[in-house]
């Protein structure tokens, strides 16, 4: 760990002298080096981690130091001027998107990392669109100026086109390429330079003169822009022409904080080493505190009233679970964020999520995968939990007389399968339990058994999340397994609407059976799911029984009616139907709903629908022809290419099982050269009729 007791340093900071932030990017734009970066800035360390020797702090497992990726996000604490910084490194590969999510929904802030050779990439779009969900303040780090192709200009332009037109210059890096040494301040006006970007120290120089006429450009376009979100500063800068730095600090931090006047800063720089002390300035200065964003809003489970966590350590204890780990050395870890109140090692809690008592047994304060007991954890802080045995991703944690629930976390279905078996005996006894870890970290990593050939079945968002799983089953968990072929994750919905009489009825001496129900079926856009209306009048079906007919539905959509794939996207209405005073039961109103859900399905007409990904291909231009008549074999529709460095990019929507062992056959189509790190699930659409022929079971 760290050569210094971050818990003891830490509890001293006041809640408004907190950040909690996300790094989040495209995969190799250079979060981990940033991260690391910092690390070594703040002095926690005393070298800078390099990705690919496989020693930086935040990729700390063996999947992650072999590979070169981050696969799981990292916390860690480290402190800057007179703030305490909450720093999480999150992964950039598709696969392992729910650790964005569910980091995002408990910061207050982030810093999106771009590579300056590929400008905005495929993944920082999705990110992007994850910090809007949750309306999280952004600062840009246009990052590798210094190698060749880099270019902060371009990327900027990329950044107005793809994501915000509000992002705007606060640094511009000094020289280009190789020659890149240093950046100029515009909010001081002032440039700084340094010899080696590992140096710890920098000298301040004079704006370039060839940059001199451009700062002065983007400084003016910059105040201009941020006075509009205070009139005070607007009238100063009317009549004055100009901003002290402190009131242009302000404005920059109002601007940044404001939902209203959406503003993005941006900064340019070789983030490997000194300049990331820009960022740290930045975090500073202009993203939020805990006390500065809006407070998290809940209900009350009994009263199902409002209630707002106000950022204040004397209040009523709440907090949000938001990732479980499962430690070597102390069992089972629970994350969570404070968002109102103070907890204190070994006392009870509530969770309200599941709606039962747990006990924190231990406290800790995290370092990557290291940890240092506290005692003691308040609003607006980032801690772990040890003891909590039934609190999962998404539940909220609060004082049993204050009882509170916040909103969950929601994450994507899996869209992709495989089956595993246990090789040996032993490893049969052992699979089960590793399997249950594994799910109860990881919510898009699902686990099921196959009804007909009883196979366990496990499910998450791509063949390289699966790659993982199965990899640490073999060598952290010691389960030895065979794996079969990736299976895609089909779905059926219905074509038309239908109504349909459902009779469930049965006399065998004394008591008997009667359900009796009449549905309306209606097919629903693409990602509604299922919805179910209770349009019974007249008491024709009492209360009592309208909600086994919605759970008979639920079942006969949970095993498919054509292909045996589950339904999706279809509105069923309960509009007419009697009951029996003596025989009627949940039971005969489930087994009538089910039956009549089935016959109504085939009366609609059943079509299959398979997951379209999005993927993002970039190549040498000399293979994009090759490129492009490889994906369009794949049943893909291409949506455009254009130039990325010296390389071109091709976006395109493709079916997932057309995918499995693309990148294997890219690499061989293009030299080696090409690559794909961008495929994420998009939408389902209909399988072609001849396609759906033929893989009925």
């Amino acid at each position: 760990m760290a050569d210094v007791h971050l818990a003891e340093k830490a509890q001293k900071y006041p809640i408004n002298k907190i950040r909690n932030i996300g790094i989040i990017a495209h995969i190799d734009a250079g979060k981990t080096t940033t991260t690391e970066a910092i690390i070594y800035l703040t002095g926690l360390r005393h070298k800078i981690g390099v990705v690919h020797e496989g020693d930086t702090v935040t990729d700390w497992m063996v999947q992650e130091r072999e590979r070169g990726v981050t696969i799981v996000s990292a916390a860690i604490t480290t402190f800057w001027k007179d703030c305490r910084i909450n720093i999480i490194d999150t992964p950039g590969h598709v696969d392992f998107t729910a650790e964005v999510e569910r980091s995002l929904r408990v910061l207050d802030g982030a810093i999106v990392v771009l590579d300056s050779k590929m400008g905005v990439e495929a993944q920082t779009e999705t990110v992007w669109r994850q910090a809007d969900k949750y309306k999280v303040p952004r600062l840009f780090a246009v990052n590798k100026i210094n190698q060749i192709g880099g270019d902060f200009y371009k990327t900027l332009e990329s950044v107005k086109e793809r994501l915000t037109p509000n992002a705007y210059p606060i640094v511009l890096p000094i020289g280009f390429e190789k020659t890149n040494n240093g950046w100029v301040d515009l909010v001081a006006m002032k440039a700084y330079q340094y010899n080696d970007y590992s140096d710890k120290s920098v000298k301040e120089v004079p704006v370039p003169k060839d940059m001199l006429e451009s700062a002065k450009k983007y400084r003016t376009e910059l105040m201009e822009r941020v006075v509009e979100a205070d009139d005070a500063l607007m009238g100063k800068y009317l009549a004055e022409g100009d901003l002290s730095i402190e009131d242009f600090k302000t404005a920059i931090r109002k601007s940044t904080l404001s939902f209203d006047h959406e503003f993005f800063p941006v900064m340019g720089g070789d983030y490997r080493g000194i300049a990331v002390q820009t960022l740290m300035d930045a975090v500073v200065d202009y993203l939020p505190s805990p006390i500065e964003v809006v407070p998290a809003e809940g209900i009350n489970p009994k009263t199902e009233e409002a209630v707002m966590c106000k950022p204040d350590p004397n209040n009523d204890f709440a907090a949000l679970a938001f990732k479980v780990v499962t430690d070597p050395y102390v069992g089972r870890l629970v994350y969570f964020r404070v968002y109102s109140g103070t907890l204190q090692s070994g006392s009870y809690i509530y969770n309200s999520s599941k709606r039962q008592q747990e006990r924190v047994g231990r406290l800790v304060l995290m370092y990557a995968n290291e940890r240092e007991e506290i005692k003691i954890v308040k609003a607006g802080e980032i801690a772990a939990a040890v003891g909590l045995k039934d609190t999962t991703t998404g539940d909220t944690l609060c004082s049993q007389d204050a009882l509170v629930t916040l909103e969950n976390i929601k994450f994507p279905d899996p869209v992709i399968s495989m089956a595993v078996e246990p090789k040996t005996k032993s490893d049969q006894e052992k699979m089960g339990t590793a399997l249950k870890k594994l799910v109860d970290e990881d919510p898009t990593f699902h686990l099921s058994t196959d009804p007909e050939s009883g196979q366990t079945i496990i499910s998450g968002m791509g063949e390289f999340q699966l790659e993982i799983k199965v990899d640490i089953l073999k060598r952290d968990l010691g389960v030895d397994v065979n794996v079969g072929a990736p299976q895609v994750a089909y779905r059926e919905t219905v074509k038309s609407e239908a109504e349909i009489e459902g009779k469930y009825i049965r006399q065998s001496g004394g008591r008997g059976q009667y359900g009796h129900v009449y549905l309306r079926l209606k097919p629903l856009g693409r990602g509604e799911g299922f919805q179910f209306v209770d349009k019974v009048v007249g008491g024709a079906i009492p209360k009592e029984y309208i909600p086994a007919v919605e759970k008979g539905v639920k079942e006969a959509m949970s095993k498919g009616v054509g292909w045996g794939y589950p339904m999706v996207d279809v509105e069923v209405t309960l509009f007419d139907g009697s009951f029996h005073e003596v025989d009627s039961s949940e039971m005969a109103f489930h087994i009538a709903a089910s039956t009549a859900f089935q016959d109504g399905a085939r009366k609609a007409g059943i079509q299959l629908l398979e997951p379209i990904m999005k993927i993002e291909v970039a190549a040498p231009e000399e293979f994009i022809g090759d490129v492009i008549g490889d994906l369009s074999s794949r049943r893909a529709i291409i949506e455009g290419t254009e130039s990325r460095g010296k390389s071109q990019s091709v976006r395109a929507q493709v079916p997932l099982a057309e995918l499995f062992g693309y990148v294997t056959r890219l690499r061989g189509l293009t030299q080696g050269r090409a690559s794909a790190p961008y495929i994420e699930p998009s939408h389902y659409e209909v399988v072609p009729v001849n396609i759906a022929e033929k893989l009925k079971k």
